[in-house]
């Protein structure tokens, strides 16, 4: 009936609406095969943590299946980048530590440290990684000045991300903070600069992309930003 439409009255957001059907209904086909990890070889399994040993969580934490949902979920956005999807976002939001830091933050280390370099590894070793750029990042930092007893505020003035692969420059550290890490110091990258350089490492130029808003050309990089050439390969 859409290309019936079409046909008659030439209108493109029909042949838009046509295509979001056809590009839903082969996301949907595809995901049984996707979610249908047990073609995995064990040694890949094992590598993700996936079955692996699960803390008992603390108060506050996140039930006990955490470990294996986020090991599973690693794998996966391997297997989403395998076919073709160019954008996989893994969310875990159990960091928010303004008390029981002592014991919460190295349960969620151990959650994400051995995942994340399995990532990393089967990327690489799959001839994946120098085309799939990879970013750890989180809305903002945490104080290095305590919170109560054990814990830590919000602090978006420092903090620090990280990236691989994809064009990003492999052992780069830049920037530098002051002896407590409460302001940058040295080569601080403003969060406009941080997306200049993810959309140059796309093949993107911040300055030429722009939505049309309210009658103004608007950036992503606002209307600033400069890419951080120097971890940059």
């Amino acid at each position: 009936m859409n290309k019936i439409r079409y046909d008659k009255i030439r209108d493109p957001e029909i042949s838009s609406r046509i295509a979001q059907y056809e590009l839903a209904f082969r996301m949907q086909s595809a995901a049984p095969d996707l979610t249908n990890i047990s073609g995995e070889s064990k040694a890949t399994l094992e590598s993700y943590g996936i079955g692996r040993e699960t803390p008992r969580p603390t108060a506050g934490m996140q039930t006990g299946d955490t470990y294996h949902r986020f090991s599973t979920n690693c794998l996966l956005a391997r297997r989403l980048v395998e076919r073709g999807v160019r954008f996989v976002n893994i969310v875990h939001a159990s960091w928010d530590q303004h008390s029981s830091l002592s014991r919460e933050l190295p349960w969620n280390c151990k959650m994400a440290d051995q995942p994340i370099a399995a990532l990393l590894k089967d990327l690489k070793q799959r001839v994946m990684l120098d085309e799939t750029l990879v970013v750890w990042g989180s809305e903002f930092g945490r104080t290095p000045l305590g919170q109560g007893p054990d814990g830590r505020d919000h602090h978006p003035n420092t903090f620090s991300m990280w990236m691989a692969g994809g064009g990003a420059k492999g052992g780069t550290v830049y920037g530098k903070t002051d002896e407590i890490g409460w302001a940058p110091v040295e080569n601080s990258v403003h969060v406009n600069d941080f997306q200049a350089t993810l959309l140059h490492l796309f093949g993107l130029d911040h300055k030429r992309l722009s939505v049309n808003y309210r009658g103004l050309d608007v950036r992503l990089t606002n209307l600033e930003g400069n890419a951080v050439r120097d971890i940059i390969t």
